[in-house]
Order: C-alpha cells, then sequence, then structure tokens
C-alpha cells in the first residue's frame, strides 16, 4: 500500500560535497559527506521512494554548477530523482531531463520569468515543479539570498494559473534548524491551491511526518534530520506506511 506523503531525502550539493546550510546560509554550512553518490544509495537502500537534489552553487550563481555528479546519481539511482538549483532556461531543463532527472524544480525562474514556466509545462508537463521559498510569508530567489516583496501564496496562484501542476514549499526559516514546519502555511498552500505541495524546512520527527499527511501534503523533503539521526528513514517508512 502506497504511504500517504512520500519522505523524500534531501542531498544538497556544494564543491562537490553533501552539506547541509542553516536557514539557507552559505556561511553557516556543515559538510555532512564527500561523496554525494555514496548518500544516495545509502538513502535508495533504506527505501526512499525518489531524491531531492539542490545545486547550492549552481541556486547562486544562476547555472548548474554540479552536473557531473548530478549525472552520476541520476544514472545510478534506481528510484525517481528531482532537481533544483539554477535552472534558469528551457535549455536546461532538457539536458537535465535527458540525463535521467524525473523532475526539475523552477525557483528563481518562476518569479524572474514567467514566460519560461509557461512554456516548461507546456513541453514538459509533470516534470515541472516550482519552489516557493518563502522567509516570514514572502518569496526568496536566488538561492534564497533576496528578498522578492511577494506574498508566497500570490506567487504560487500565478504559477498554479500559468500550468504549474506540483509545488515545493519551503519556509527558510525553520530550513536546517531542527524545529518543526510551519504547519499553518503548508495548510494554507494546501488548502488554496488545491495542487500537490511538497513541505520542506525544519521537519525533525516522525510526528511532524505524520501531521503534514494529515494536512494533505504530498510529500516531505528531509534534509539534517535524517543525517543528524533525528528521523531514522526505515522506521518514519514504516510508521508512515501504517497510517
Amino acid at each position: 500500500m502506497r504511504p500517504e506523503i512520500e519522505i523524500i531525502p534531501a542531498i544538497d550539493l556544494r564543491d562537490g560535497r553533501c552539506v547541509r546550510l542553516y536557514q539557507g546560509d552559505y556561511n553557516r554550512e556543515t559538510v555532512f559527506s564527500e561523496d554525494p553518490l555514496d548518500v544516495a544509495l545509502k538513502w535508495q537502500s533504506m527505501g526512499a521512494p525518489r531524491l531531492h537534489i539542490v545545486d547550492l552553487d549552481g541556486a547562486a550563481a544562476g547555472e548548474i554548477r554540479n552536473l557531473d555528479i548530478i549525472r552520476d546519481i541520476a544514472r545510478a539511482a534506481l528510484i525517481p530523482v528531482q532537481l533544483g538549483g539554477g535552472i534558469r532556461d528551457l535549455a536546461t531543463v532538457e539536458t537535465l531531463l535527458k540525463a535521467g532527472i524525473e523532475r526539475v524544480i523552477l525557483g528563481t525562474a518562476a518569479v524572474e520569468d514567467p514566460r519560461l514556466v509557461s512554456e516548461a509545462c507546456r513541453y514538459f508537463r509533470d516534470s515541472v515543479i516550482v519552489g516557493i521559498d518563502a522567509r516570514e510569508g514572502y518569496a526568496a530567489t536566488h538561492g534564497w539570498v533576496t528578498d522578492t516583496g511577494r506574498t508566497a501564496l500570490d506567487l504560487a496562484r500565478a504559477m498554479a494559473a500559468l500550468g504549474v501542476r506540483r509545488f515545493i514549499y519551503t519556509d527558510i526559516g525553520r530550513d536546517g534548524t531542527l524545529t518543526e514546519p510551519n504547519f499553518a502555511a503548508v495548510a494554507g498552500m494546501v488548502e488554496a491551491l488545491r495542487l500537490p505541495v511538497i513541505a520542506a524546512g525544519g521537519i525533525t520527527t516522525a510526528g511532524h511526518l505524520k501531521m503534514l499527511a494529515k494536512l494533505g501534503a504530498e510529500g516531505a523533503i528531509v534534509g539534517k534530520a535524517l543525517y543528524t539521526g533525528n528521523i531514522d528513514l526505515k522506521q518514519a517508512l514504516a510508521e508512515v506506511d501504517r497510517m
């Protein structure tokens, strides 16, 4: 029986390594592994239904910077992989899909180039996710460095009108903090959009995962809590499966 919510391990790439940032701050980095491929295969072996990769260098630079590692993971993984960070044009989307990435995540591009989002949805449909990264309710771009002054919900509604069928909602203030998700914001997004929403940021316990499932989130991206051992992936998958 399919779990009510997908538990999706996060692999954040920076300088070729697997890292985690605190609240998206590039100056507050913890390196968890020098071998991201090994990490990807570890999560796969523990039952992860898919992987979530972010090219942090790409997010800051505006272009994919860890393509070789991304290709290696996509080639080796037997489960679907979704990728975000630095995807700003259709050619990059096509390159990544051909490399074996199942879903691409548009973040900054969703704010700065709605036409790209519209075209990507037209050509690639369900392979497109828009990432809504929010700080105190307002969307941020360029690796979470630039505040847009636009509410996350307003941006999400505009993207849905362009044909976006799936969203990732990340609360920047909770990300990497091992506190708890912004349940109210996730619930508001799910209710307003009536489209699949994947939650991220602050997920620390299996109880958080169960709550997100009850709120209607399609998936939950878990990063630091997996690397610190706060969440045991096998155990969490089993608990969610029993819901």
